[in-house]
């Protein structure tokens, strides 16, 4: 038997990181009804502005982005957060007769969005500061070492340098008194909205590197070292925060404690933000059913427009089984 399908429509503008996605964003609300929603990791934090891309002042005056410099640095923030955060945000978009845009490079948080989790424990605060205790005295490694102990599973697709998510999983592990795998089991759910998924994925990564390089000596000039240095000032704030990890940031705090020189800081800064694209990349290749543009084409923003009408024209209530 079927059923009508009454799902409110969205966007999703995924790619990786300099990729153009922030101003395909704003051609595409120049033209429609949209309104932007940010699916970022480190845009949510305030005081991280240069080494994350944000867009700026002016930018976000013309076309407001929600869930941005909604945390402070030292304040954690889960992938099912932003699925609340953004739900939220996109009912009120979709209230409002508009249509919510996803612009972003950060997979998991899509993963979570159209995906969904099982019902695991509500962050708690006391586990939570227990744990920040014990990854400021034992370090990341020893933690993630206690993960592949309590659930090899979990710990075997969570990279030992994501703090973020180790320190969630041993928190859900000892919330939930059992491995987080058995716990995420079965958490795929439909998508509570219509979702046309746009991709920006360059045939030629070439043009992407450059500009990757570029972007990154234009935040060295522009004063990523003197951020990242008033970020080590501010009280609660050290290395090992998921807002301290990002790329960018956490080679300018190794530059800082004298690791290595400020030459060696630009070629790392460059290589992690590549291999960041890489692994974005990588990831959107499991979406098979969005649509790919190479942004380095000629004519994108009207390819993306055309998508874009063709997904607003079809998107008459259909049967679904």
């Amino acid at each position: 038997m079927s059923a009508i399908d009454t799902r409110p429509l969205a966007v999703a503008l995924m790619g990786p990181t300099a990729s153009g996605k922030t101003a395909l964003a704003c051609v595409l609300a120049e033209r429609f009804p949209l309104e932007l929603i940010s699916v970022d990791s480190a845009l949510v934090y305030r005081g991280l502005d240069i080494g994350s891309a944000k867009p700026d002042a002016a930018t976000l005056a013309r076309y407001p982005h929600r869930l941005i410099d909604i945390r402070e640095p030292h304040e954690p923030y889960s992938a099912g957060e932003f699925r609340s955060d953004a739900l939220r945000e996109m009912g009120s978009i979709t209230a409002q007769g508009r249509i919510p845009l996803l612009v972003g490079g950060t997979g998991l948080y899509f993963r979570a969005l159209m995906r969904g989790f099982s019902e695991l424990p509500a962050s708690d605060p006391a586990r939570r500061a227990q744990l920040q205790a014990d990854l400021a005295r034992d370090g990341l490694a020893a933690l993630h070492a206690r993960l592949a102990a309590a659930d090899p599973v979990s710990a075997a697709r969570i990279r030992a340098s994501d703090t973020q998510r180790v320190l969630r999983a041993l928190e859900v592990i000892a919330l939930g008194g059992r491995p987080l795998s058995e716990q995420q089991q079965g958490r795929e759910q439909r998508p509570p909205y219509r979702l046309l998924r746009l991709a920006l994925v360059p045939d030629d990564r070439g043009p992407l590197h450059a500009r990757i390089a570029e972007r990154f000596d234009a935040m060295l000039a522009g004063g990523l070292i003197e951020e990242v240095q008033a970020l080590r000032a501010r009280a609660g704030i050290h290395p090992h925060l998921p807002a301290m990890r990002a790329v960018g940031y956490r080679q300018v705090w190794q530059y800082l404690d004298g690791e290595f020189s400020g030459d060696e800081l630009r070629d790392r800064g460059v290589f992690a933000t590549r291999q960041l694209a890489k692994r974005q990349i990588t990831m959107l290749r499991a979406e098979l059913d969005a649509r790919w543009l190479d942004p380095e084409r000629a004519g994108l923003a009207e390819t993306a427009a055309s998508a874009l009408n063709l997904f607003l024209d079809g998107a008459r209530p259909t049967r679904v089984s």
